[in-house]
């Protein structure tokens, strides 16, 4: 297997981005990988790795790249005082739903140019804030998304929040599928109902479960890393993914 850093021109400039591909002749569906709000650094490189073994052209893009280089986050400690706390905050709260939506279509229309990926529907895929971003891909790209996961993701039900992806439940084609985490004031209970109401309305095919586990679960620098709730996101995503594209 194949990784290298890539570069994808966008409205507001060059996003960089780690790109993974199987070993073989391929082609392969694409995969879009979005990070939580630790942004681009090693580990999720090596969790696009991980997923390009299933059989996946896998895409992790930097989406911060309009503040330009910035030294990696080191999740363990980034909330752990205030002042790294309002940092990545800030950061956060600079990728606005309007971006991410204009460089999605920039990100699926990179995958879909490459030779290594199969023609048809993208996938979806991220941790915390990037489990938001999944949803408001799918939600803003129709059809082009055929598969949206989201794991630990924050804000995918708030009801008195206008880009929040359960608003634009109905454009949604993709099939959904999120894994929760409990205690999690990101997503509390009253959003996952508001979200599962959503979705069954307008008839997205979607399973919500809850893992036995705290918010950031799945990423291996987070404080709350669990390895058994990670290991069964790993499987939860294979079979998420095989079963969306052994149909297409």
């Amino acid at each position: 297997m194949a990784q290298r850093a890539v570069e994808i021109e966008t409205v507001d400039g060059t996003c960089p981005a780690s790109l993974s591909v199987p070993e073989g002749s391929g082609p392969w569906p694409a995969v879009l990988m979005y990070p939580d709000a630790g942004g681009m650094r090693d580990v999720m490189r090596e969790m696009g790795e991980r997923l390009s073994r299933f059989g996946y052209v896998v895409l992790v893009p930097d989406i911060y790249y309009r503040l330009g280089p910035y030294a990696p986050i080191d999740m363990r400690t980034a909330f752990t005082t205030k002042e790294a706390a309002e940092k990545v905050i800030g950061m956060m709260q600079s990728y606005t739903a309007d971006k991410a939506s204009q460089d999605a279509k920039a990100f699926v229309e990179y995958l879909d140019g490459l030779v290594e990926t199969k023609p048809g529907g993208v996938a979806t895929t991220g941790y915390c804030m990037g489990g938001r971003l999944s949803l408001i891909a799918a939600a803003n790209l129709g059809e082009r998304i055929a598969a949206a996961a989201s794991f630990h993701g924050g804000n995918l039900a708030k009801a008195d929040d206008p880009d929040s992806p359960h608003h634009k439940a109905a454009a949604i084609k993709a099939s959904v599928y999120v894994g929760a985490a409990i205690e999690d004031q990101s997503f509390p209970e009253e959003q996952k109902t508001l979200l599962e109401q959503s979705l069954s309305e307008a008839a997205v095919s979607h399973e919500i479960e809850t893992y036995q586990a705290r918010h950031g679960f799945a990423v291996p620098d987070n404080a709350s890393f669990d390895e058994a709730a990670a290991d069964r996101h790993w499987k939860a995503t294979e079979a998420f993914l095989a079963s969306v594209f052994a149909s297409s």
